[in-house]
């Protein structure tokens, strides 16, 4: 019987083609390290992964999911942190007013006219970093933010709790 020819375009089915060889191999490496327990202690074993969809990120998606693994943020969001940060710092002097010495509340006044200003180095560079004017915030005003604190600092000392 004659051996019927083999057509060259076509792979020959005796030969175990690159592909297979080369999956066999990842396999047996993968194989190889569960029984050696590298993936013992991995987040979400035995459940499902949660999807991190950042639809409204657009072409910006895997940048800010590379920034994210890094533990970093884009520019605009570090700066509304540092903003919101001065912010709390406000706020809480302008709590503690009501029980402040006078010299303790000028003191205060010296530290509200920095954190005002630190803020507002933070919301200029979060208004000119942010991508939308959804994420802008208003400057402070010293005056006003002294205005406040004085206002604070009339109020009636709440006992300690």
């Amino acid at each position: 019987m004659a051996r019927a020819e083999r057509d060259p375009e076509r792979p020959d089915p005796a030969e175990p083609s690159r592909q297979r060889i080369r999956e066999t191999l990842v396999e047996r490496q993968i194989r190889a390290a569960m029984d050696e327990g590298a993936f013992d202690d991995l987040p979400y074993q035995g459940r499902r992964l949660p999807l991190e969809e950042d639809a409204l990120a657009g072409e910006w998606a895997m940048a800010h999911r590379m920034l994210k693994n890094a533990g970093v943020a884009p520019p605009w969001i570090e700066a509304d942190k540092a903003a919101r940060d001065q912010l709390a710092a406000l706020e809480a002097l302008l709590r503690r007013a009501p029980r402040m010495s006078p010299l303790a509340r000028a003191r205060a006044r010296s530290e509200i006219v920095t954190i005002v200003e630190s803020a507002n180095r933070a919301i200029a560079r979060l208004n000119a970093e942010a991508p939308t004017d959804r994420q802008h915030r208003r400057p402070l005003h010293v005056a006003g933010e002294l205005e406040r604190f004085e206002h604070a600092a009339r109020e009636e000392p709440r006992p300690s709790s």
